[in-house]
């Protein structure tokens, strides 16, 4: 259940930081756990620690998030 929560407050987040806005509830929450793993995988390559927790948990999902919405912009684009 705690992940669904992290899932969906790091993909608001990440479509706030990105200008979406959100994607509704089951949009915000798949973004969130796709995101979390991606951050988690990026954080762990570079050797970065955010923590642990709660928050530590957040901030990695949002961060994955934010890069999954960047790339999936990108190839919009393209």
């Amino acid at each position: 259940m705690i992940i669904l929560a992290i899932g969906a407050v790091s993909g608001w987040l990440a479509g706030i930081v990105m200008k979406g806005g959100g994607f509704g509830l089951i949009g915000d929450i798949i973004v969130g756990i796709i995101g979390a793993v991606v951050g988690g995988y990026i954080f762990g390559f570079f050797g970065i620690s955010v923590g642990i927790g709660l928050i530590g948990s957040i901030v990695t999902a949002t961060v994955g998030a934010i890069i999954l919405l960047f790339v999936i912009r990108l190839i919009k684009r393209g």
